[in-house]
């Protein structure tokens, strides 16, 4: 069942790996609106949210904030993080570094602890003032999902111009202060059967983490439904092998099963 938020500002909801988490969506309200198009993605297919492509403005955003955060603050609603994420990618909103700078601006004001934390597929990285906005928040968690780029154009389905050396070398200017998240997953897609665990393939992906050194890996796997059908969920024990030189290179590792 595909998952959509409905709202600007939508929960909080319990995160296991964000605490008590706020989320933000600058997408269409009513449909998605993304630079992938992945085939686990919980809000379905770029196609199916074709009829609703508006995005909110920024003085929407602005005044739904301000509104919401007031709410909880006068409920005495704990916030641990204000998350971006929503109906698609949020770096794609025309208005999105001015929003990051409003969004700081509100959270000294209601929740001076909360982190922010922008979930972003990193496409958008070689866009100076989006790569700059992302360096003020919290937890700027940005996604490589594979090592290899043939990989990533058949799980992610980038649209329009993509290059994973070019995303790397992005990601390097984040001088190791970022969380990398990566999804790990196996099935048959357009014919070919992919596994994001195998030994030739995942170990181009622990090159990469170990020459960009986030602060903090994310990996994951399948736990909703998905609009590929087919695609198997990765045991955590199988992604503890994976990190294990990770970790014994001094990286920390977080693994959700």
């Amino acid at each position: 069942m595909t998952i959509l938020f409905h709202q600007i500002v939508f929960g909080p909801i319990k995160s296991r790996r964000l605490g008590n988490s706020l989320g933000i969506n600058l997408m269409p309200l009513n449909g998605k609106f993304c630079s992938f198009d992945c085939i686990y993605c919980e809000c379905g297919w770029n196609k199916d949210g074709k009829d609703d492509q508006k995005l909110p403005s920024r003085e929407e955003v602005f005044l739904e904030m301000e509104r919401r955060f007031a709410e909880l603050k006068e409920e005495g609603t704990p916030i641990d993080t204000i998350t971006f994420s929503g109906n698609g990618e949020p770096t794609t909103h025309p208005d999105f570094p001015a929003i990051i700078d409003k969004t700081i601006e509100l959270r000294d004001r209601f929740f001076p602890n909360a982190a922010i934390s922008v979930l972003t597929n990193a496409s958008r990285l070689s866009v100076e003032k989006v790569r700059e906005a992302l360096m003020k928040v919290t937890n700027p968690i940005l996604k490589i999902d594979s090592g290899l780029e043939e990989y990533i154009r058949l799980i992610d389905n980038p649209q329009g111009n993509y290059s994973l050396q070019q995303t790397i070398e992005n990601i390097k200017k984040f001088n190791g202060n970022f969380i990398l998240q990566t999804m790990f997953l196996k099935g048959t897609i357009d014919g070919k059967y992919i596994d994001t665990t195998d030994p030739a393939v995942v170990g181009e992906w622990i090159k990469i983490a170990l020459e960009l050194r986030p602060r903090e890996i994310m990996m994951y796997t399948i736990d909703r439904e998905t609009p590929a059908q087919g695609l198997l969920k990765v045991t955590v024990e199988e992604m503890e092998i994976i990190a294990r030189p990770l970790i014994e290179a001094g990286l920390k590792v977080q693994i959700r099963g």
